[in-house]
């Protein structure tokens, strides 16, 4: 029932590290496509101040998500939610950790779609995973890991920063801030206008 996945344990605290300085003090965070529930057992734990609503499609992911969860007083049940098809809760903030290029193009569409709608003005929307920037040369591991991706579903794939920001601008959120992270990893902090 309870999904590990090994990354989690690498990434937590970087990620972590650059939410204390993004994230509010009190509210309810959003947390899209949760995964396994790692992250979000690891950072209502380290957030107590704020409640943590966990949410994704996946049946399976659902039930670890509650089992990592369980127990946890600043943890909402986790909602099944497709990033593309919207439905979000109204939120203070909403964090994706690595959708974007697991996912269809329409999955990151559906997200800043939703942020947009349920954000208040100057709430994050803070991403996380691996992305390509023009005029940036990849790294080797990203560009085999894309191999990777398309080969299971050819509508995966890094997205570039500047399509994502993009396809946010309609919705009211502008790019305020890029973190180089671990292992070729971005973090981006899109606020709502």
């Amino acid at each position: 029932m309870r999904r590990h996945a090994p990354a989690t344990e690498r990434n937590r605290d970087p990620i972590a590290a650059v939410l204390a300085e993004e994230l509010p003090v009190s509210g309810l965070v959003l947390e899209v496509a949760s995964g396994s529930g790692e992250h979000c057992a690891y950072f209502a734990a380290r957030f107590p101040g704020l409640a943590w609503q966990p949410s994704d499609p996946d049946a399976q992911a659902l039930a670890s998500i509650a089992d990592w969860c369980a127990g946890l007083a600043n943890v909402r049940p986790p909602l099944a939610i497709d990033a593309a098809m919207g439905g979000f809760p109204a939120a203070d903030a909403i964090l994706c950790v690595n959708m974007v290029h697991i996912s269809p193009w329409e999955a990151t569409l559906g997200l800043l779609a939703g942020a947009g709608r349920v954000l208040a003005p100057g709430a994050p929307l803070i991403l996380y995973g691996p992305y390509r920037r023009e005029g940036v040369e990849t790294a080797p591991s990203n560009e085999a890991f894309e191999l990777w991706l398309k080969e299971k579903d050819a509508r995966f794939g890094l997205r570039f920063v500047e399509a994502v920001s993009a396809a946010a601008a309609p919705h009211g959120l502008a790019l305020e801030r890029l973190v180089e992270m671990p292992a070729n990893n971005l973090m981006l902090v899109y606020r709502r206008g």
